[in-house]
Order: C-alpha cells, then structure tokens, then sequence
C-alpha cells in the first residue's frame, strides 16, 4: 500500500517514501509519501483559495450533503478499516473497530450541526437592529495524532467542516496509511470542491511547524502533549491564531469504601490498558479508600495479570504493542524507574519473555503503590500501561490527591452513594468526570481539559466554536 499527498483535487507524490511499519511484528505495510514545508504551503494555499469561494463557506447544504455522503461511503468499509488501524496502530482489532463506529457517529453528527448554526437578533433602539452572526473562522490546520487517528481525525475535521472552514490535514507518520484510507471516500466525492480537504504527510516537523506559523492558518488543531502544546503556543502567538489543543491527562480513578472492588478491578485495568495506555484519557492513578486497599491491590494486579498480550489481529488479545520501538523503550524505562522508586510494586512490568512477542514492541502492564501524591510518576504522564495506585481516609484527602496534577482532562468516581458521586464530581478540577464508568466518549458530550491538559473543546456543540467567529452587525433603518 503506498498513499500520496491529496493537493488542490490532486494526488500528487512526495519527495521519496517512508515505509510504514506493523508495531506487533516490524513489518512492513507500506510507505507513504515523504512531505515537509513545501507541501504544507502547497496545501495551504489551496485551502485560502477554496475558502475565498462561497460554494463552501456560505453553502451549509452542500457542507451537510458531503458529510453525509462520507459517512455513508465509510459504511460498507468498517472492516477493511478497522484491520488496517491495527495493523499500523497495534490496537486489537475490537478497539479498531469501535473506534471506528465512533468516528462515523461523530460525522453524522455533525452533518446534523452543519444546517443549525444560528445567531440572535435584536431591536436595541427604535429602528436600529443588531444581529450575530457564526461564520466559518477561514483555514484549519489539523495535526493529528496516531493513538486514535479515526476518531482524532474525524472530530477535528468532522466540526472544521460543519462550520464551513477549508482543511490542511497533517497526520501523524505511524499511522499514515490509515489516515489517507480513511479520507480516500471523502476525498472522491465529486461535491467537494478542490482545496477544502488537503492531506500532507510528513516524517518530520517542518510542514506542522508552518501550520503553527503561517498567517494564513486561522485555527490550528492539535492533540498531543503538553510540552508540544506549549511549543505551539509559543511559536502561534505572533498570528494570534485561534488554538484547539487536547493534551495530556493523569486520569484519577477514586474508589470510595461502598464500591465493589471485585466487580471494579477489571474495569479499571481496561482502562488502563486501552491502546496500551497510549489514551490521554487512560486510567492511571487509582485512588481507593484505605480500608479497601487490601482487596484492590488482590483483585487489580489479578485483573491487569488476566489481560494477555498479542497481535491486535488475535482473537483474544487485549493488549497490543506500543505505537513503535521507539515509545516502548521510552516509556519501559520511566515505568522501570517508577518501579524502583516506589512503596511496593504489585505487578511488575517491562517486556514479555514470549518469544513470539519478540520483535514487536510489547509491554507488559505494571501496577505500583505509592503514598506521595507528588512523586514524578504520580505526575508525570507515562503514556503506556503504568497504573499507581494510592490510599486515602475521607472524601477531602481523595479530592486533594486527585487535584494535585497539573493535568485536569479526566477522572471517575466509583460509590453506591449517589449524593457523594456528583459532590467529588463538582469537586474535582477536570474536564469529563464519569460516575461509576470510565472512557466513556462520544460525539454529542464535549471534552477537554482544565488547566494544562488543553485549550477549548473536542466533540459536542462547543466544538464548532473553535471553528467560527462571531460577528455583529448593526444597521440603523429608521422608523416610519
């Protein structure tokens, strides 16, 4: 398989190939074409041009026909899809394919919002009239990540479109292919003008970098890490660009003394363990009452233990590799640092001794007790299957412990106690708090973080905001 850029309607080539790799095996999917600034200015400037045409960015009709033709295009793919994913990503393939399902949910969704974007209007003196009007806030530039690039993609894309924005697509190298397969339907309907959608690939930096910098890029979409987020609003800041960044997270899991540890235990190691541990929204600290810490370490580490290892293609496997090599040595050795650091490892992690596991880029998940609150790994986010888990005596100590993070993305509350629920609910400072659940995302809730896990928010209503601008106009008729 060998995807090329998607230019003004073209597919064009790159400057050579880069090959895709499987992360379970270390083979070889396919290339991609090589890009970097050139391309990012091509497409760019095919976005401007296609803006300053109202066949896209005053017609919400076509914007919603095209949505809806994309979805439904995608349909009868679900499979081809989804296996693709995780050959490139290494997630199971029952995550592929809910991932999947979510991102053609989150199309339709939008394609719902494309005909409702509705401003007041309002007599404010006699014969003088002001309305608002939301108009699409000009070019998006859309950097995508790898973890969940179906749904990553599409909830940026998916709203940027809704609103009437033209789109430069730049998706992260490890899951190219997939990116380019997913937007191959969208890209071949004979009612999408040429230059709304552009797709670049790239192994490096240079083309992103000219998104975050160009004048000419009116909102910029970003979801990774907190230290990249910063980078980009630093070097963002002269174009005062509108910014939509989703990054990182340190999801707290606070079990109170009510809860059912047995039932639980299994839930939260799949929520730590989803694509790894590769999902900013991830379980990764457990925060449980100290008269059930006891049975939570028994029932977890039995629970992380249960979870086997293997090709996401594998019928039974529920954890697949790190994205690549790279991350999995990475992230190995902070979790092996973690292990020596803390009160009492529960279930050591690192690479498995499975033979067959060999050359793909495995880790096995690790469970440690901590009691500090401010050790690195309790605030550091390690963005693989690390899981710390923490005692606490009283609704206050559990909140202040869940506080303590410089990340405020997500957590959840687990007690019969429906009162106690909403109440650290409120309490908590993050942007999604699930009750008696966790990860549970979809296209009509918004999501996003508090303080440095990000700017603005993904899914939802309030995410077509991040691709407008509100204008006013006033006109003064007079009366009769």
């Amino acid at each position: 398989m060998q995807v090329r850029h998607h230019i003004n309607g073209d597919w064009l080539d790159g400057d050579g190939w880069v090959d895709s790799l499987d992360p379970a095996t270390g083979e070889r999917l396919g290339a991609f074409a090589e890009g970097g600034e050139a391309q990012a200015r091509a497409a760019v400037d095919a976005a401007t041009a296609a803006f300053a045409q109202p066949l896209w960015s005053q017609n919400p009709r076509l914007r919603q026909q095209v949505l809806l033709a994309w979805a439904a295009a995608l349909e009868p793919r679900r499979d081809e899809l989804a296996r693709l994913l995780t050959l490139e990503n290494g997630k199971p393939l029952a995550q592929s394919l809910g991932e999947i399902g979510g991102a053609i949910s989150e199309i339709l969704y939008y394609a719902g919002l494309a005909r409702h974007n509705p401003g007041p209007a309002m007599e404010v003196a006699p014969g003088e009239f002001s309305a608002l009007f939301r108009e699409p806030a000009g070019v998006a530039g859309l950097i995508i990540p790898w973890n969940a690039p179906a749904v990553l993609l599409i909830r940026a894309l998916a709203p940027a479109l809704a609103a009437g924005c033209t789109t430069v697509v730049k998706p992260a190298p490890q899951t190219a292919l997939f990116n380019a397969a997913i937007l191959e339907p969208l890209l071949a309907l004979d009612a999408l003008p040429a230059g709304v959608v552009n797709l670049f690939m790239e192994s490096g930096h240079q083309g992103a970098a000219h998104l975050v910098t160009s004048p000419r890029v009116d909102v910029l979409s970003f979801t990774g890490s907190t230290a990249t987020g910063t980078r980009i609003m630093q070097d963002a800041a002269p174009t005062m660009k509108k910014l939509s960044l989703e990054l990182g997270g340190k999801s707290c899991c606070l079990v109170f003394e009510d809860a059912d540890v047995d039932a639980i235990a299994p839930r939260l190691a799949a929520a730590a363990t989803i694509i790894s541990g590769q999902q900013c929204t991830a379980a990764r600290r457990v925060l449980v009452h100290a008269s059930q810490l006891p049975a939570m370490k028994t029932a977890l580490r039995a629970a992380l233990a249960a979870l086997p290892l293997g090709h996401g293609l594998a019928p039974d496997s529920r954890i697949g590799p790190l994205i690549d090599h790279r991350a999995r040595d990475l992230v190995g050795r902070r979790m092996d640092e973690a292990e020596q650091s803390c009160d009492q490892v529960i279930l050591a992690g690192g690479q498995p001794g499975d033979p067959a596991l060999r050359d793909g880029a495995f880790l096995l998940p690790s469970l440690i007790h901590h009691r500090d609150s401010g050790a690195f790994f309790c605030q550091e986010e390690i963005f693989g299957p690390l899981l710390v888990l923490e005692a606490f005596e009283d609704e206050a100590e559990a909140v202040a412990r869940a506080n303590h993070t410089e990340f405020g993305l997500s957590a959840s509350v687990w007690t019969r106690d429906g009162a106690r629920a909403l109440r650290v609910a409120r309490a908590l400072r993050d942007g999604t708090v699930w009750i008696n659940d966790h990860n549970k995302l979809f296209a009509e809730a918004e999501t996003g973080g508090y303080r440095k896990s990000g700017l603005g928010r993904l899914h939802g209503f309030d995410a077509l905001m991040d691709f407008t601008e509100l204008k006013h106009v006033y006109q003064n008729v007079g009366t009769v």
